[in-house]
């Protein structure tokens, strides 16, 4: 008895020794590492919460674009990472499968957003059925951009493909802010990609806006239609993004940091950016996240099956 009633004491005083820990993060800079290219849709969701973050804890939060290997230099830095809730990790749909996300805790979903069906000028479309005419007309002839092999914009343009029996060529990039480059200057043609971050190319005229993937038009761009009224009923797409922490980070820093990115991406200027762009805030608790994010895999998982896509697994061996 005298025993267990020690190991209770040693408990307690553990307990009392980590709690206060706990209470004071962040005291010091927090680091979220973004694997992909910066100017894309992540990227600009990733600094948009991470303006809130910072704001709300008085501490710097640093932006870290880690590209590479499809994403898979940024997940391993962070996998890698020591779970104290100081280096996090930023990340979109379709990226992690059951066997990669044991090694992350998912703490929040930033949003949910429709994507944009946008082309190049030079191919003179002016209508998903006029671009789904001239693909037909010369098949294997033209690109597509997408963000990686087996990111949504991959799987949303092969979904798009086999519903509208084209042949079109997959070019993959490390991060939609690589592709806008070639997709301005003529050298892939098409994309579908994330509205925040095609729009301003479209706003400037460099890109034409098509389509987009969502089932009803966007208050926000009530002008461009919905794929699916353009020639291709039922066809719908969104996309996610979201923050994660190493696996056995505590679940009081989860929680916190949960509770902040929610209300950050609620206040007046960050809700008018994302309703700016279509984008959907989530009120999302982290179990909740992992909940939303198996399903949104099993979804592609069955699209990938049903149209016999090609997927570049990459995958964590740590």
């Amino acid at each position: 008895m005298m025993r267990f009633t020690l190991i209770l004491a040693l408990m307690a005083g553990l307990s009392g020794a980590i709690n206060p820990a706990l209470a004071q993060y962040p005291d010091r800079p927090v680091r979220i590492v973004v694997p992909f290219a910066p100017g894309g849709g992540l990227d600009i969701l990733t600094r948009l919460a991470g303006k809130a973050l910072g704001d709300s804890w008085k501490q710097s939060i640093v932006i870290d674009n880690r590209t590479g290997a499809n994403g898979l230099i940024g997940m391993e830095i962070v996998a890698r990472a020591d779970p104290g809730g100081y280096t996090l990790m930023a990340m979109a749909s379709g990226r992690l499968d059951e066997h990669n996300l044991r090694y992350f805790s998912p703490i929040a979903l930033f949003a949910t957003t429709p994507y944009l069906l946008t082309v190049h000028p030079g191919l003179k479309t002016n209508s998903i059925r006029e671009l789904i005419a001239l693909a037909k007309s010369h098949p294997g002839k033209f690109n597509y951009a997408s963000t990686g092999s087996g990111a949504v914009s991959h799987l949303s343009f092969e979904l798009f493909k086999s519903m509208a029996k084209i042949d079109v060529k997959h070019i993959p990039y490390k991060g939609i802010g690589q592709a806008i480059p070639d997709l301005v200057g003529g050298r892939v043609e098409m994309v579908i990609g994330p509205i925040q971050a095609l729009l301003p190319q479209v706003r400037a005229n460099r890109l034409l806006a098509l389509g987009v993937s969502n089932p009803q038009r966007l208050s926000a761009m009530p002008d461009i239609p919905t794929i699916a009224e353009s020639g291709l009923p039922g066809y719908e797409s969104r996309g996610w993004f979201g923050l994660f922490a190493p696996a056995r980070t505590p679940a009081a820093i989860i929680a916190n940091i949960n509770t902040e990115v929610r209300r950050g991406l609620q206040l007046p200027e960050a809700a008018a950016r994302l309703a700016e762009i279509g984008a959907e805030a989530s009120t999302f608790r982290p179990h909740e996240f992992l909940v939303f994010i198996q399903r949104d895999n099993a979804k592609w998982e069955k699209v990938i099956g049903e149209n016999n896509i090609e997927v570049e697994r990459q995958r964590l061996k740590l």
